[in-house]
């Protein structure tokens, strides 16, 4: 019990550490008023979302029909909101690597994908929207957001708040009816890489067997409850620092968070007040609160205490997924990635053909030089 109950808040302060810092309020305010501005393409570039699309080339290969549908769900994509649910990894919260997540499917024709790059190209965070239509890689089964559109489209963002912590009957009821399928179980993934079938019919689990493997499997936002909402129920998060899109559907009839003022200076609400944020001398400051007081809660949060929603508030704005001497490379590695090309690891030697061992092939070499 104890080691659970750890276990438990350990994971409740990784999503803590990840809330603070992961998607900062200055670039979902920018990509927010770009999305209800129209410009779609400019929201994804505030969030950091590369757009590998050609809309124009579909409407004239697949028809204007699809182009159209794809076209007003782009329109209405929350990409500050889709950066917010997409998976992350301990023990520093970055991007789930190298994964591909459907976002929307239309019929027989091509999937809205949103890609994550893997580790050797991620140091900039970006993710790439594109169309998937078949070949490599596969979107992952364990990450559907085509099944959850609310973690992503602005239009449903309010279904969260009963989908928040999933009734598994339904969510499994939900999968089945999407993909046109009929089973008797569904597959759900639990910690410690134990599985349970659950029966469709009476609603039961029982521990999975090796026969069951080929069972639809529940996505990860269909088994576990919302972080935002396990903060929220622990105390650990005041909705102010929800994404507001979140904090609209986890606690409704919550003041919004204050857009900035005209001036530049940023209304913070801590403490049951509302508190001042602004550059003084080039630097972000909290100006509501005393050096001392300022320096006591930083000490407090080095030891590992919750800080102050102003000092948050700044540690946000100021967050860069890598420092600036490394945003060169960080670009360059990841062009290479969106052109389907890897960086060389190791340069390939050149075969001697008076030793034997050079006619053997060597998969994990090949693999590396790609």
């Amino acid at each position: 019990m104890r080691s659970e109950l750890a276990n438990g808040l350990s994971r409740l302060q990784f999503w803590l550490r990840v809330r603070d810092f992961a998607v900062p309020p200055p670039m979902i305010e920018t990509s927010t008023a770009r999305r209800l501005a129209g410009d779609w393409a400019g929201a994804c570039a505030a969030a950091r979302v590369d757009v590998d699309l050609n809309l124009r080339l579909l409407a004239r290969q697949r028809g204007p029909d699809l182009a159209a549908r794809i076209r007003a769900d782009l329109r209405h994509l929350a990409p500050d909101l889709l950066r917010w649910h997409l998976p992350r990894i301990a023990p520093d919260g970055r991007l789930r690597p190298g994964l591909t997540v459907a976002l929307a499917r239309y019929d027989d024709g091509p999937c809205l994908v949103a890609r994550t790059p893997p580790a050797w190209a991620d140091a900039g965070q970006r993710i790439g929207l594109a169309l998937w239509d078949g070949g490599p890689p596969h979107p992952d089964r364990h990450f559907r957001l085509d099944l959850h559109r609310h973690l992503w489209d602005a239009r449903r963002a309010g279904e969260l708040r009963i989908r928040a912590r999933p009734d598994w009957a339904a969510e499994a009821a939900i999968l089945l009816r999407a993909d046109g399928r009929r089973a008797p179980g569904v597959l759900i993934r639990q910690r410690g890489g134990r599985r349970l079938l659950l029966d469709v019919e009476s609603g039961t689990t029982r521990p999975a067997r090796g026969r069951d493997g080929a069972a639809p499997v529940l996505p990860h936002a269909a088994t576990w409850p919302a972080p935002d909402a396990e903060l929220l129920d622990a105390g650990l998060l005041d909705p102010d620092a929800l994404h507001p899109l979140v904090a609209e559907a986890l606690a409704p009839g919550h003041p919004p968070r204050p857009a900035p003022a005209p001036d530049g200076t940023r209304i913070v609400e801590c403490g049951g007040e509302q508190h001042r944020i602004a550059l003084v001398g080039g630097v972000l400051t909290a100006l509501d609160h005393d050096p001392a007081q300022l320096h006591r809660e930083e000490l407090l949060g080095a030891l590992g205490g919750p800080a102050v929603p102003c000092l948050r508030a700044i540690a946000g704005a100021h967050h860069d997924p890598q420092p600036p001497d490394e945003d060169v490379r960080a670009l360059v590695l990841h062009g290479l990635f969106r052109a389907g090309l890897s960086p060389q690891r190791r340069p390939v030697p050149a075969r001697d053909p008076r030793r034997r061992g050079d006619v053997r092939t060597h998969p994990r070499n090949a693999l590396a030089a790609r």
